[in-house]
């Protein structure tokens, strides 16, 4: 049903049960003018006269009597629903369907979805966790992460921290094999690879080198598509990898593991926040987004320059 014939209804539907084109004009927030051209549109298209109009009184002819009859319990049922539609925009309640790749949801992202839900107790998360990134339109998808580079057109992103790549060994396989002093030397090492999950291809390492990002490819003996696997094999001393920051800073802070080539850090990747719509959000993915901005604590996953600088100095292998 077109809009105008829609309202057109509704003037008349309110014109009869006030008795008055004007108020019922009031009350739909129109002008009586419009409010006469609508009735008058409807008359037209439904080919009978429903009200006996005079300028004092309105009354429903025989015709208009039965359409009121046939339209009110549907128009009430419609204002019902998009009363309905307008509560659920509001409340902050309901399915919040996130999507996040599996390596930053479950260190960073689900201590926050933790607070929120404590905070809303109504909330129920649906968590969808894929390190690729799908067309989140059809997947229903209310708040999304990417970890890498910004989103595709098509959605809004917000970043929310920078992914350092860092180059790191255990204590005990620096005293083993000793440390490469340069990115050439890491070729007489044992390092680890990691197999993108979307594409399956082994990605090169990248480094900072003169104020650009190079990639360089290194022979692996450990290969995973898998973050946290990657980790054990490196804290385990089998292999140098290169971890991105919020793999590598909480073992850096505790010591299990050492940075390397420190000077050739980068942080030109991030963790993206991204939605469909700055119009019409509901009121619980609002919530959610000014609760994650508020809360997550970038210094957290982040190596400063000083921690790297203190944490690269020569120590003995833990016991």
């Amino acid at each position: 049903m077109a809009f105008n014939e829609l309202r057109a209804i509704a003037v008349f539907t309110q014109a009869a049960e006030l008795g008055s084109l004007r108020q019922a004009a009031v009350s739909q927030g129109i002008t009586p003018q419009a409010a006469s051209q609508a009735l008058t549109q409807l008359e037209a298209h439904l080919g009978v006269r429903l009200f006996h109009r005079t300028t004092r009184r309105l009354s429903l002819t025989e015709e208009g009597q039965r359409f009121l009859t046939a339209a009110a319990p549907g128009l009430q049922s419609l204002q019902r629903a998009l009363h309905g539609a307008r509560q659920g925009r509001d409340a902050i309640a309901g399915p919040l369907r996130i999507a996040a790749p599996r390596s930053i949801m479950l260190p960073v992202l689900w201590p926050l979805i933790e607070a929120f839900c404590a905070r809303h107790p109504d909330i129920e998360p649906d968590v969808q966790l894929d390190d690729r990134i799908g067309d989140w339109v059809q997947e229903r998808v209310d708040v999304g992460f990417r970890a890498g580079s910004p989103p595709a057109e098509g959605v809004i992103a917000r970043h929310l921290l920078p992914l350092q790549l860092v180059v790191c060994a255990s204590p005990d396989y620096i005293a083993r094999h000793g440390a490469p002093r340069s990115i050439d030397e890491l070729a007489r090492h044992r390092c680890s690879g990691f197999r993108h999950p979307s594409t399956g291809k082994v990605m090169a390492w990248e480094f900072a080198v003169g104020g650009e990002i190079v990639a360089r490819d290194v022979a692996s003996v450990v290969v995973t598509n898998d973050v946290e696997l990657e980790a054990n094999a490196v804290v385990a001393g089998q292999c140098i990898g290169q971890l991105v920051g919020v793999t590598a800073a909480p073992l850096v802070r505790a010591g299990r593991l050492v940075p390397l080539l420190t000077a050739h850090v980068t942080d030109h990747l991030g963790l993206y926040l991204y939605y469909g719509s700055r119009v019409a959000q509901p009121a619980r993915v609002r919530a959610f987004i000014d609760l994650i901005v508020e809360q997550l604590d970038v210094s957290q996953w982040v190596l400063s320059p000083q921690e790297l600088a203190a944490a690269a100095k020569p120590r003995k292998p833990r016991r």
